[in-house]
């Protein structure tokens, strides 16, 4: 099971790889290609499309050919669409292979949370989501490296194929380990004659809406909190371009290193408690954001954000089977992942519109609401759960 645990680590750390690497490579990029700026947004929400798609039919393709077989299909996937970015000369290639590049990564996430979720304790999904961070943080340090030792973006997205391609063969060649797990439902191939669930039958599911929601807000939440991090401290603390990079960044780091932290604290605490946890931080961090105390508290706050937010969103997929039961986690996990990326790919520009017409101050209260309505709809989904007893997991 060692083996196995620290195959999905990696796994995870490949799926966090090229999740900057285009706003690392995008200045190079838009030159070389001739086309606006803004036009980073179109090849993002291509990718989040792909991934929306693969997200929701996560739970059929796992069922008919098990999480091992899915990893490593959707890094195979990943590893080839970033060969086509490695080889792309325009923006309408870019645009084709972003599509495989979102397909690969959204089945993946919702496979392999789902199979930690099921299998394993609580702080592996923490450090689960901990190797994310690792892997989004050495993507950019990768392209950097490519792009400051002469070599071009297409070399940097080629060295992050090459990665890709050697786990997708290291995967294939363990496909084996995943079936010493007991023979759980999703993990063989041929298992679970179970009936496929639909969108309206899952939505049925009672605490279904309340646990979608959920993800909604975590997402849009995260991911508002950190593209406008440091437009917020230059623009209304008054903060150096570069300070505010610096403190942004502190962002992620905060989310990286708190997720390693909970790992630990999850022996203590349960999901429940390690949401509640992590939204009482983000929310003090947030009441900094808004103090006239200058910029390091500000910086705090920016900092007490990002680990408020780092316990959330492993707990809320940890505790998915034991909210909607193990024959139907993989169909749930695969929506709640949907409804992440839509968070994702749509409330930050929604943030960007309504700063534009009242101001970049509207930052905090922003997040505050994020904040205010995913508390809401965890309560919600914790009183239709009710006091289901906690599984127990090797």
């Amino acid at each position: 099971m060692s083996l196995l645990l620290g195959i999905i680590y990696v796994a995870f750390i490949s799926l966090g790889l090229p999740d900057a690497l285009l706003g690392a490579a995008w200045p190079s990029m838009q030159g070389e290609l001739g086309v606006a700026v803004s036009w980073a947004g179109v090849i993002s929400m291509i990718i989040s499309a792909g991934t929306i798609v693969s997200s929701l039919y996560s739970d059929t393709l796992t069922r008919k050919l098990g999480t091992g077989r899915v990893t490593a299909a959707s890094v195979a996937l990943t590893a080839a669409a970033l060969w086509g970015f490695s080889m792309a000369r325009s923006f309408s290639a870019l645009c084709v292979m972003a599509f495989p590049y979102g397909l690969g990564a959204g089945a993946v996430d919702a496979a392999l949370n789902n199979y930690v979720a099921i299998h394993y304790k609580a702080r592996h999904m923490s450090w689960l989501h901990c190797f994310w961070g690792v892997g989004a943080s050495l993507g950019p340090y990768i392209m950097g490296a490519c792009l400051t030792g002469g070599f071009s973006w297409n070399t940097g997205y080629r060295v992050v194929s090459l990665l890709q391609i050697v786990l997708t063969a290291v995967l294939f060649a363990t496909l084996s380990k995943w079936k010493e797990t007991g023979g759980r439902q999703g993990d063989v191939a041929g298992q679970g004659e179970r009936k496929s669930l639909g969108v309206k039958d899952l939505l049925k599911l009672p605490g279904a809406k309340p646990a979608l929601a959920s993800f909604f807000c975590y997402c849009a939440l995260e991911q508002t909190a950190g593209l406008w991090a440091a437009s917020y401290m230059v623009l209304k603390r008054g903060v150096t371009a570069e300070a505010a990079a610096k403190w942004a960044s502190l962002f992620y780091l905060g989310i990286t290193a708190g997720r390693f932290l909970c790992g630990f604290i999850t022996l203590k605490l349960d999901d429940k408690a390690m949401v509640r946890l992590g939204q009482g931080v983000a929310f003090c961090g947030i009441l900094l954001l808004l103090l006239p105390f200058g910029q390091s508290v500000t910086g705090i706050g920016l900092v007490m954000v990002g680990v408020g937010c780092a316990p959330i969103y492993p707990a809320l997929l940890h505790e998915t089977p034991e909210n909607f039961g193990e024959d139907k986690s993989q169909a749930i996990m695969g929506m709640q992942m949907a409804c992440a990326y839509v968070g994702t790919m749509a409330m930050p520009p929604l943030f960007g519109m309504l700063s534009g017409l009242a101001g970049i101050w509207l930052y905090p209260w922003y997040l505050i609401s994020l904040v205010a309505v995913m508390t809401a709809t965890v309560e919600c989904l914790n009183r239709i759960r009710g006091g289901r007893q906690t599984r127990k997991r090797f």
